[in-house]
């Protein structure tokens, strides 16, 4: 039963460090956008679209990153039952 307490704590790493690593990626992203827009104010459409294709794709690899945790987790999950004759009830 000590690997339930293993995976917990595997998952409670994965999933926020990939989510600060995204916010951080997407924060950079939108910086650099704003100084492009600022510099040459005529190509703001170009620059608007290639920006939100490019926060798609970082926030998609979140979602990825939710679902290899789940998928390489989930069949290692003990049942309930396990659970509650592990806390002694």
């Amino acid at each position: 039963m000590e690997y339930f307490v293993a995976i917990a704590i595997g998952t409670a790493f994965a999933v926020p460090v990939t989510v600060l690593a995204a916010a951080l990626g997407q924060g950079r992203a939108i910086e650099k956008a704003l100084e492009a827009i600022a510099r040459q104010p005529e190509a703001a459409g170009n620059i608007r679209t290639t920006l939100i294709i490019g926060l798609a794709l970082i926030e998609s690899l979140v979602l990825y990153a939710l679902v290899v945790v789940m998928v390489f987790l989930a069949p290692k999950m003990p049942s309930f039952q396990q659970i509650l004759q592990f806390i002694g009830k």
